[in-house]
This record gives structure tokens, sequence and C-alpha cells, in this order.
């Protein structure tokens, strides 16, 4: 049922972008595949992480952090070597993996500069 929808959606759309965006509309990773609409949504993942360097550092998870650090890591790759390459993908990916090593990271540092307060 929801696929019906969709395709009826997208054939109606078909009829109004205009001629110089219809290579980016009919692209193997373009607005009609999950390939477009995945990496759009996940910049919100990067969005909440660069709301995150505000907070406080005793309040950051290094798991969850560390996870979300591995998972766009590991993503990036393997947006390299589907077909069709998601360059979308990869950078948001990127950006999801970076953000949160830097949370990693800020972590750690803390971590690290209460221990020799403490000693």
């Amino acid at each position: 049922m929801s696929s019906a929808v969709y395709r009826a959606t997208i054939n109606f759309a078909d009829k109004f972008v205009p001629q110089k965006l219809r290579p980016l509309w009919e692209h193997p990773a373009g607005p009609k595949t999950v390939f477009f609409w995945s990496p759009l949504f996940k910049w919100g993942l990067v969005l909440a992480g660069i709301g995150d360097m505000n907070r406080p550092v005793e309040k950051v998870s290094i798991r969850q952090s560390g996870a979300l650090a591995a998972t766009g890591f590991i993503w990036s790759r393997y947006s390299l070597v589907i077909i069709p390459k998601n360059w979308s993908l990869f950078s948001v990916n990127m950006f999801v993996g970076l953000t949160n090593l830097y949370q990693v990271v800020r972590v750690l540092l803390h971590k690290n500069k209460e221990k020799a307060i403490t000693q």
C-alpha cells in the first residue's frame, strides 16, 4: 500500500521537475531513492553532535559518542563501496564520526585532568 502511494507521489512530482534538475532527479542516488533521504535526515545527528559541544563534559556519554563515532566511520567506508557511490552518505557519516570523536576526546581529556588533580 505505502509503495503504491510513494510511486503515485513520485509520478505526480515528475511533471513539475524542471529540465535543469532532471539529472539530479533521475540519478541512482537521487530524491526518488532512500540513498537521498537517509543522508538528508541523518544530518540531524550531526546537528545534535554540534549542539552537544556546549554540553558540560560531565554529561557527555563516552559510550554513546564512541558508538556514534565508530558507526560514522564504518558507514563512511561502506558508502564508497556500494553502487552507486553515495557521496552524500559519505559526507554525513564523516561528520557524524568527527563530531562524536571530538566528544570522546573531550571526555578523555577531562578524565585525565581530573585524575591529575586527585594525584
